[in-house]
This record gives structure tokens, C-alpha cells and sequence, in this order.
């Protein structure tokens, strides 16, 4: 059976068509836009580009190790995989981050930053092969879900992107974590847990936009396994995430898979707030 397009086409211009970074860097020189919009490995900015982790076939793509920084600390695995990027995606974080966005602005680029997230975090589930008959009476060998996943959102910016999965995956059961700072010891206390009652066969999705120090996402997987989840059927969808978040969170687990779009020092932390408008 030959692979879905939606899988494994290249989105935008073709490899031979592609200018080289020097022609690139040039050609901004005289006005027109660069292909490459964030700064090459080596440059001021410390982070290195998420253009170079992007995979040429549209899919998600690993991360590439990051150097060990601060207390040298081991540099992000396998487990961490991040979004094509291209100018779309780059417009969405931007507004996203810009102090000056509307609020409906704001809510309108998460939503669509969410939807593709979750697209990708569906492409990362399970599928079987199958045969449908069309209109027409020909046979088309496609592809199908496999039963058994569901979502589980921490309260209150991972509700966020609930709509999102419902919009794609109408019946999908989701769960909820609530999961809240203790004002004294400042550490991550779980105060509420609401799953599928068969969530320990279920692939779950786990939601939660922002990863700044990942206390919270590790509080939440550690109730999951609580019910019997195994971490390695654990998907996290997150919109932004902190180099120090994401591996934090695969140094306790390992196995954990991790989705996001954009790694950077600096996060948005003002997400939630100003999507639920109370900031």
C-alpha cells in the first residue's frame, strides 16, 4: 500500500528549488524574504535552529540533541519531536507572544496552533489498514483509527486544547487533572483526577500548552501511572516548551513521547491567562 500523501509530502518549496543558506542571507539583504527565519547554530541567540530539526517529508521531526548547559545537564533525547517549521507556524507563535496581540487575535492563532498540534499528536497513534468501496464501486486501501485512546487536559490551560481534539476525534473520552502550586513549599500538589475508568488500556493524549519547568506535566504522569498507565503510551501535546521543561520531564520518564512546536528558553507563560481572559 502506498503511503498517505498527508504523510510524507513535502510542504512548500521542493529540495532543488531551495536556496543555500549564504544565497538566502544575501538575497534579505536586497529586501526579499528569507526562507530560513531563525538564527543558524553558532549565532547570538544560543538555541539552535528548528529549521535544521524539521524533516523534509512534513511530519514531525526529533529534536536534535541540545548541547549540555547549565550544571551540565544531558542534552534532549529522541522523545521530544517538534513540528515542521515553516512560515505559517512561525506567524501563530509570533502573535502568540507578542504583548501587543488582541484577545481575540490571541485566541484565534492558539486555536489554530492547537489544531495543529493535535493533528500531528494523532499522527503519532496507532493506525490499521483497510478496505472501503467508494461511490463509484472501486476499492480504496486506506487507513483507520485503533481503538483504545483518549485525552487527559490539566486544569486550566490544558482545557485549552480540548476543543481542539474534540474537533478532530468527535466521541474521544478526556479526562481531567487539576494540578495547583502549594503556596508554601511552591511545589506541584494534585488536587482533583477525573479519568476513564479503563484509561490503563487506553493511549492517552496528555494536554498542557506551556512547558516552563515541567513540575506539573511530571505531577500529572505520575497519577496516570498511579491508574496504571505506562508511560510510553503517554503523548504529550504542548504548544511551547522550555529546554529545561522538556527534559526534566524525560529524565523522570524516559519513555514519554513529547509534542510541541517550538523549544526556546523563554516561554509564554501568560497563555492561559490571556486565553481565558483573565489577565
Amino acid at each position: 500500500m502506498e503511503a498517505m500523501p498527508c504523510q510524507n509530502q513535502r510542504l512548500g518549496p521542493r529540495p532543488q528549488d531551495e536556496q543555500p543558506a549564504a544565497a538566502a542571507a544575501t538575497t534579505t539583504a536586497t529586501g526579499v524574504s528569507r526562507l530560513i527565519r531563525f538564527a543558524e547554530p553558532g549565532e547570538d541567540s544560543g538555541c539552535p535552529s528548528p529549521d535544521s530539526s524539521s524533516s523534509s517529508n512534513g511530519v514531525a521531526a526529533v529534536a536534535p540533541p541540545l548541547p549540555a548547559g547549565e550544571g551540565d545537564a544531558p542534552p534532549i533525547g529522541p522523545q521530544l519531536k517538534l513540528l515542521p517549521m515553516n512560515d505559517q507556524l512561525r506567524e501563530l507563535q509570533t502573535i502568540i507572544r507578542d504583548k501587543k496581540s488582541s484577545r481575540g487575535d490571541f485566541v484565534f492563532s492558539a486555536d489554530r496552533l492547537i489544531r495543529l498540534v493535535v493533528e500531528e499528536g494523532l499522527n503519532q497513534l496507532p493506525y490499521t489498514e483497510c478496505t472501503v468501496t467508494t461511490p463509484t464501486g472501486h476499492k480504496y486501501e486506506g487507513v483507520k483509527f485503533e481503538k483504545g485512546n483518549c485525552g487527559v487536559s490539566i486544569m486550566r490551560s490544558g482545557e485549552a486544547m480540548e476543543q481542539g481534539l474534540r474537533d478532530c476525534c468527535r466521541s474521544i473520552r478526556i479526562g481531567k487533572i487539576l494540578i495547583q502550586s502549594d503556596e508554601e513549599t511552591q511545589r506541584a500538589k494534585v488536587y482533583y483526577a477525573k479519568f476513564p475508568p479503563d484509561i490503563y488500556r487506553r493511549k492517552v493524549l496528555l494536554m498542557y500548552p506551556i512547558l516552563s519547568t515541567g513540575n506539573t506535566v511530571i505531577e500529572a504522569v505520575k497519577v496516570l501511572v498511579e491508574h496504571g498507565v505506562q508511560p510510553s503510551v503517554i503523548i504529550l501535546l504542548s504548544l511551547f516548551s522550555t529546554p529545561h521543561g522538556a527534559k526534566s520531564i524525560i529524565q523522570e520518564f524516559p519513555e514519554i513521547t513529547i509534542l510541541t512546536t517550538e523549544v526556546h528558553p523563554v516561554a509564554p507563560t501568560h497563555f492561559g491567562q490571556k486565553y481565558f481572559g483573565t489577565d
